[in-house]
């Protein structure tokens, strides 16, 4: 095998991104001591560059311009160059994503270039940028030679920049304090939904054009509110905009799973990469929308997207992956288009011909000449038109689907980043058990327990949370994300399981989260913590990004294990978080979804369910299952085998409980207030689904 011509530092790293640019003739470090030492002594700048594995323009990039002799060179001679993997090390893309907007005066994205002093403060930046000039951008080249003349004849320009920017990003670092004792709106999910509604895209479903993502806290206020007043409009917006995805080309049709967004406005293009979090998020979203609906589909999407995680991104040990790339073979989206003539190969020239028309294949295509499969006309027409009844329809095309999955198998796959994201896979873990509370399939709960059991195992060291695992090697301090998320997900395994063991390392690790990241000057949590490396911002956020805000999910923890500890300090400082983060909700809805959602938690209160019963008994399990089937977004289980001692302190709602005539007993709490024990399944669910 012929020797690469060129390797760099990023050899040793572990991070699939990193590696990725080994062999770049830049001369790149990893974010660390060594490259900022360097910079300080050498008195360079530092060209940062952050991307992703299964960024489309991030390859781009790299093909053009890192993969180049030339433009290395400038980059070698001019600059400290650092290359850094942004789900490894979301502290600085936080910071320095908020600082190209400051230059750009839009959003930023992937990659991004950024010019930094060496003391780690940008003076310039974007995002891609092209080998020649085009699309409105200078070449990259180009661009080198300018800033490094900037920084050599101009370092007082350079400077005032920088002290501008510092400022700036202490003024976006979320320290803005909201006034002490205040309440939270008992309207804001209301006014949350009315505000949403209005933006909400009657035609498509989602919100806003193109580009187009899932927007997944939204609707869930939708489905929140519509629990609340039962106002059908609400409900009809979620499930419209499920269906429309569904049906495009944004979820893929063989394999299961969500493709990253739409980038037209009818969801039916995709960029094609496949994230982790979008998957976990998504099936909750889909699972919760069959309670609400008690309408199969969504429950079946929701298994075909935990299918599809169980075969492409599970690790034998446990773990998820993170994502898999957009590209194969060089080109994006190619592992998942068809031809015509491809289809009929497979299936049949009659079959084909009907998989055609229902996916909407043509010989012209709708992406490059070949055809993103969508849903094109519904099973019930084709079923009519053909003369067959609709189950005989899903048959035929059921296994037309499984040869043509198995046809698809044998392509190149595209790239599959494998290191494993603990917060992630926190997020993923609660997916699981959310699949299992709804559909009973105990592969789900082992999938979690044993993705549970890798993260403790693996990235729980020495007291504290690890960020990311790759091929053995765990590294990098966790930030928030990675705390909240992993606390949740093991409240999720509690409450399914009653094993006390989830419980337990829930509460140690909110121990650490609390002396680590809460800011006891003004309340809320810190993204990363006090032991962290120093750089030139701390954040502190209520908004969600493409996964959920770390304050939103600190917040619900604690008040889950307030209601499943009977610790009050718990309360407490979800309390004071809520209160800090009380102007941003109001103030911007849509980024604030999933804080929203925990502050209908806090003011509804939740329904406190004692479940007591042989967990082995057919009648205990009838009765969970029935519960579980509900959609109760505000509620805490209490799972209470009478025949074994309990491992912990019995929180207020357990005590004193008991079986009533031998039989599975179930105690439903409210506001401090306990029903009568009940045993009837109609008047449980009675007693579940009444307002208030």
């Amino acid at each position: 095998m012929e020797q690469p011509k060129h390797t760099n530092r990023l050899i040793h790293e572990t991070s699939p991104y990193l590696l990725q640019h080994a062999h770049n003739p830049v001369d790149w470090h990893p974010w660390g001591e060594e490259a900022l030492e360097k910079a300080k002594n050498e008195n360079k700048p530092i060209l940062l560059s952050i991307g992703y594995s299964a960024c489309h323009w991030c390859h781009v990039m790299e093909h053009e311009s890192f993969e180049d002799e030339e433009t290395a060179q400038l980059m070698n001679e001019h600059f400290v160059n650092i290359k850094v993997d942004r789900e490894e090390r979301p502290d600085l893309d936080q910071i320095y994503q908020n600082a190209v907007q400051l230059f750009i005066r839009r959003g930023g994205g992937w990659p991004l270039t950024m010019f930094l002093t060496p003391e780690k403060v940008p003076f310039y930046g974007g995002t891609y940028f092209p080998p020649e000039d085009r699309y409105g951008l200078p070449a990259f080249s180009k661009l080198l030679e300018i800033v490094t003349n900037t920084y050599r004849e101009k370092q007082d320009e350079i400077v005032k920049t920088a002290e501008q920017v510092r400022t700036a990003l202490g003024e976006m670092s979320g320290g803005k304090a909201a006034p002490a004792k205040r309440e939270i709106d008992p309207h804001l999910l209301e006014g949350a939904a009315e505000s949403l509604g209005r933006i909400f895209d009657t035609k498509q479903g989602g919100f806003g054009g193109a580009p187009k993502f899932p927007s997944t806290p939204a609707l869930n206020l939708f489905l929140r509110y519509y629990q609340q007043n039962g106002e059908e409009t609400y409900l009809t917006m979620v499930t419209y905009t499920l269906g429309k995805m569904t049906w495009g080309g944004i979820y893929d049709q063989l394999g299961g799973g969500f493709h990253r967004y739409s980038t037209d406005d009818h969801w039916l293009v995709p960029h094609f990469e496949k994230m982790l979090y979008d998957n976990a998020q998504l099936a909750r979203l889909y699972f919760a929308t069959y309670q609400a609906t008690g309408q199969a589909f969504y429950m079946k999407i929701g298994e075909e997207i935990l299918e599809y995680v169980l075969r492409e991104m599970t690790d034998p040990l446990g773990g998820f992956y993170s994502t898999q790339d957009a590209d194969s073979e060089g080109e994006e989206g190619k592992f998942f288009v068809w031809t015509p003539q491809e289809i009929k190969a497979v299936v049949g020239e009659e079959i084909g011909a009907l998989i055609c028309r229902h996916y909407g294949v043509t010989d012209a295509g709708n992406f490059e000449g070949k055809n993103i499969l969508h849903v094109r006309q519904p099973l019930d027409n084709l079923a009519r038109e053909m003369g067959k009844t609709t189950e005989e329809m899903e048959r035929i095309v059921g296994e037309a689907k499984k040869k043509l999955f198995l046809e698809r198998e044998r392509r190149i796959k595209p790239f599959r980043d494998e290191k494993v994201l603990t917060s992630w896979n926190g997020l993923m873990i609660g997916a699981f058990v959310n699949g299992y509370n709804v559909t009973r399939n105990e592969r789900y709960l082992a999938a979690a327990q044993k993705g549970a059991d890798f993260l403790w195992t693996r990235l729980y060291q020495e007291g504290r949370l690890l960020r990311t695992f790759k091929e053995g090697v765990a590294k990098l301090n966790g930030y928030l994300d990675d705390y909240t998320f992993t606390v949740d997900a093991l409240l999720d395994l509690y409450e399914a399981t009653s094993d006390a063991t989830y419980l337990d390392r829930a509460r140690g690790l909110t121990t650490r989260l609390i002396d680590q990241f809460w800011d006891d000057a003004q309340g809320g949590f810190f993204f990363t913590s006090k032991d962290h490396e120093s750089l030139i911002a701390r954040y502190k956020s209520s908004a969600d990004q493409s996964i959920p805000s770390g304050n939103a999910v600190a917040a619900q923890s604690l008040l889950r294990l307030f209601y499943l500890a009977g610790e009050a300090s718990y309360f407490d400082k979800a309390e004071k978080t809520l209160q800090f983060f009380s102007e941003a909700m109001e103030e911007n809805v849509f980024a604030t979804g999933n804080m929203i959602a925990v502050a209908d938690f806090y003011l509804r209160k939740p329904k406190e369910i004692v479940v007591i019963g042989d967990p082995k008994s057919p009648e205990t399990e009838r009765l969970l299952a029935g519960i579980q089937r509900l959609y109760l977004p505000n509620k805490v289980l209490f799972r209470v085998d009478p025949g074994q001692p309990q491992e912990t302190p019995l929180p207020d709602p357990v005590k004193g409980k008991k079986m009533i005539d031998g039989k599975p007993t179930v105690y439903i709490c409210h506001h401090f207030t306990c029903s009568q024990p009940l045993t009837d399944w109609e008047a449980i669910r009675a007693q579940l689904i009444a307002k208030g």
